[in-house]
């Protein structure tokens, strides 16, 4: 009889493998000779690793221990917190200015925030603010700190230095103010939401900063530095107006735009009505013209681009025609191509017109022909915009007769543009009547090719160019000497068209 215990037999399904000493028997690793300073030494293995004979056990339990991690960050979410995102998302709630990225962003930040801290069943969700909402918050915090920065950053050098040692002395010192962490009362969430990201400290002055600011203060005799650090960057978002004021004067910007002094687009309504009856009454133009730019200044930093902002721009740009003041006219052709260009709805066939008249008064052939080429055979066919191409025709053909009846049939207010260059045009008229007629033709003939209004204006004309002697009365009209009057007209027309002038480009 043995005692030995009898041999255990494998569990069905796992592989044995026999253990066995590593070859050699040495109780070292042998390592080769090297043979130069440059050579490495190989290496090698010391302790292989196999992997285990039967790994359906492994991944098993590597299964069971990620459906138990699957199992623990489960969490049951309230029915106020889905409410609350579902408010959240509702077509009446959302905000234009307020992208949905940075909408969905905020409302993870608020549900984890409050996950962290325990306080999601305690937190009032239905009286608790929208992402949106918060957002704009932000803005409007980081705005009034960016501006608040800017001032401090004007003051002189010794109130800077007092600053920066009071700021070193840390957060504790306040001047008795009590700090919104020590209050009894605690701040809600939405606020303590937008304190963690607004109290992010500033960023350090760089080494090459320090060393710029050393040698400032040895170019100055050791006495001040110019250096300032940097302020944070205003908000991106536009700002939402609360000025109820009708009226307001222009003021160029010169720092980012205050809620306060700005006006919301239904009071921007009631200011444009009010202009138009003024415009109507007294046609003060000085008054009108800055009111006008006070009213685009307003659209432009609160980022209205709709058909009420068209309708501002092309008034405006109708009386500055009225007053021929081509430098506010252009600023509004300009942003009205933007705005067609964008699908905004207004008069484009118009204004189109009106950019071909005008680059036909500045003589601007490239910009001429690329306005026709972006035309299309729809708008070719349009009454303004076929005068307009009408009137290019005849100038370049060198026909006077034909552009001076176009002159009399202008649609819209095409005549004030057309008023600007046809003093240069009946100056190229009147040098190629003296080629033709010699020596001599009535006034009335002038009169009536050149479109006067009577023998009056048209000797009037004749006289300005100094041409008195060339008119002489006849028993039944009054005569003018082309033959003689040739140099004289040619010469005004080479200097009529060697002068455009060019206020306010395109």
């Amino acid at each position: 009889m043995s005692w030995a215990a009898p041999p255990q037999q494998p569990a069905p399904g796992v592989q044995t493998v026999p253990y066995a000493y590593p070859a050699g028997g040495t109780a070292y690793t042998a390592v080769p000779v090297r043979q130069g300073f440059g050579q490495a030494y190989p290496t090698q293995s010391q302790y292989p690793y196999s992997a285990p004979a039967n790994p359906s056990l492994s991944t098993s339990g590597m299964n069971c221990s990620s459906d138990r991690q699957s199992q623990q960050q489960k969490f049951d979410w309230p029915d106020s917190v889905r409410s609350y995102v579902q408010r959240s998302f509702q077509a009446s709630n959302l905000d234009p200015s307020v992208t949905r990225p940075e909408m969905e962003a905020k409302l993870k930040e608020t549900i984890r925030y409050t996950q962290d801290s325990g306080t999601m069943f305690t937190t009032d969700w239905d009286n608790l603010p929208l992402p949106q909402a918060m957002v704009k918050n932000e803005r409007q915090q980081a705005l009034m700190q960016s501006m608040a920065l800017a001032r401090e950053s004007t003051a002189p050098a010794a109130s800077s230095k007092k600053r920066k040692s009071l700021d070193l002395n840390g957060p504790e010192q306040t001047g008795g103010a009590t700090v919104p962490w020590r209050s009894a009362k605690p701040l809600p969430l939405g606020d303590r939401i937008n304190k963690l990201s607004m109290d992010a400290p500033l960023p350090a002055r760089s080494k090459f900063q320090k060393n710029a600011e050393k040698r400032q203060r040895r170019g100055d005799g050791g006495y001040q530095s110019t250096y300032r650090s940097p302020s944070p960057a205003p908000s991106d978002g536009p700002i939402v107006g609360l000025n109820e004021a009708l009226e307001k004067r222009y003021l160029r910007l010169t720092a980012a735009p205050k809620a306060a002094d700005v006006r919301p687009e239904r009071v921007l309504h009631q200011t444009l009505e009010l202009l138009k009856k003024k415009w109507r009454k007294d046609g003060n133009y000085n008054y009108i013209c800055d009111q006008f730019k006070s009213l685009r200044q307003d659209l432009t930093v609160q980022r209205i681009r709709n058909e009420f902002t068209v309708s501002v721009y092309e008034i405006h740009a109708r009386i500055a025609l009225e007053k021929g003041d081509l430098g506010e006219y252009n600023q509004c052709q300009t942003q009205l191509r933007a705005l067609y260009k964008a699908g905004v709805k207004g008069n484009p066939v118009e204004f189109k017109a009106y950019r071909i008249l005008y680059f036909i008064h500045t003589a601007n052939r490239t910009a001429l022909n690329d306005a026709i080429a972006d035309l299309t055979k729809a708008e070719k066919d349009e009454r303004a915009i076929k005068h307009a191409l009408n009137v290019r025709s005849a100038l370049a053909l060198g026909n006077y007769h034909r552009f001076f009846q176009l002159y009399l049939d202008v649609p819209h207010m095409g005549a004030y543009l057309m008023d600007m260059f046809v003093k240069r045009e009946r100056l190229a008229a009147l040098a190629s009547i003296c080629k033709a007629f010699k020596p001599e033709l009535k006034l009335r003939y002038i009169t009536e090719e050149l479109a006067f209004e009577s023998d009056a204006e048209a000797a009037q004309f004749i006289m300005d160019c100094d041409g008195q002697d060339l008119l002489q009365e006849r028993e039944e009209h009054i005569a003018f000497l082309s033959g003689k009057a040739g140099a004289l007209f040619e010469t005004a027309k080479t200097e009529a068209f060697r002068r455009v002038d060019l206020k306010g480009q395109i």
